[in-house]
């Protein structure tokens, strides 16, 4: 964009300002899904503090080269408006129209100001419009990148909402895993058992795999591996939810557990790791 472009763009932006941010506003509102106090104040607030910023950086040159080091200030403000309607449930199109919506009112202008000169609105016209385009995909790069964030953080809460310890008895912790045991997945369960070891100084943690669908060479894998963390934490482990056809199939995988004890069901495995730590339960005879 040559220097007549890009002072003819700031000239507009710092003489129409406030026609300009009306405009825009307007423009962002009827497209906006969802219509509520809250987010109208936001979209103006952010709308006030952008245009500002968009003309002095414009005023100052290289306006069509966003990653000129003049525009790092207006692009952080446009990174804090798209990772924020991220958290606010916005789309990635509703979040580029807050820059796309600037465009119609500024041609207004421009053709106001160069409707006698045809070759110079056109010009003016497509830098603009190139301008904005750019900046409208910034904003969709950033929405994506933290959408993508927030996605990953929100499956690592699941994964460890899914992987509770809880602590049976003085000593004893059980951890009763539901659904497909993946790499990921064991990650998270065993950090969390040997960290609930640390806590409680457990000597024995039942491992409960009643809900676990299938086990083939991986899932056992994983397991074991497990249960060697929590040994060398102090900590024996039993293996609980031993169904009649996950029998079957550690066996013809050929998968090792002699060294680890295995019961057909959590209160077997209870009852076990009861006698080990010298623990027992008696039972008050009622009658009848």
């Amino acid at each position: 964009m040559n220097n007549d472009l890009t002072g003819q763009l700031a000239q507009i932006l710092t003489e129409h300002h406030d026609s300009l941010l009306e405009g825009w506003i307007a423009g962002m509102l009827s497209l906006m899904i969802r219509r509520d106090k809250v987010a109208e104040s936001a979209i103006r607030e952010q709308a006030a503090r952008f245009l500002p910023l968009l003309a002095k950086t414009t005023k100052n040159g290289q306006s069509q080269d966003i990653d000129a080091p003049n525009w790092s200030e207006a692009l952080q403000l446009l990174a804090e408006i798209s990772q924020a309607r991220v958290r606010q449930g916005f789309s990635s199109i509703e979040t580029a129209n807050f820059v796309f919506s600037l465009k119609e009112p500024i041609f207004s202008h421009l053709r106001t100001a160069l409707g006698s000169d045809g070759q110079a609105l056109a010009e003016q016209t497509m830098a603009t419009s190139a301008l904005f385009d750019k900046l409208g995909l910034y904003t969709i790069e950033v929405y994506q990148k933290t959408r993508e964030q927030v996605i990953q953080r929100q499956q690592q809460e699941l994964l460890e909402l899914s992987t509770p310890v809880v602590q049976l008895w003085r000593n004893v912790l059980a951890l009763p895993l539901i659904g497909t045991l993946d790499s990921a997945r064991t990650q998270v369960v065993m950090e969390s058992l040997l960290q609930k070891v640390v806590d409680t100084g457990a000597s024995i943690a039942i491992i409960d795999i009643t809900g676990v669908p299938t086990v083939d060479t991986l899932v056992a894998q994983h397991l074991l591996k497990t249960v060697a963390a929590a040994r060398l934490m102090g900590a024996d482990c039993i293996i609980s939810g031993i169904r009649p056809q996950i029998a079957q199939t550690i066996v013809h995988l050929g998968v090792n557990l002699e060294e680890v004890t295995t019961k057909a069901t959590l209160a077997d495995a209870f009852v076990v790791a009861l006698q080990r730590t010298g623990s027992s339960i008696s039972y008050a005879n009622h009658g009848k």
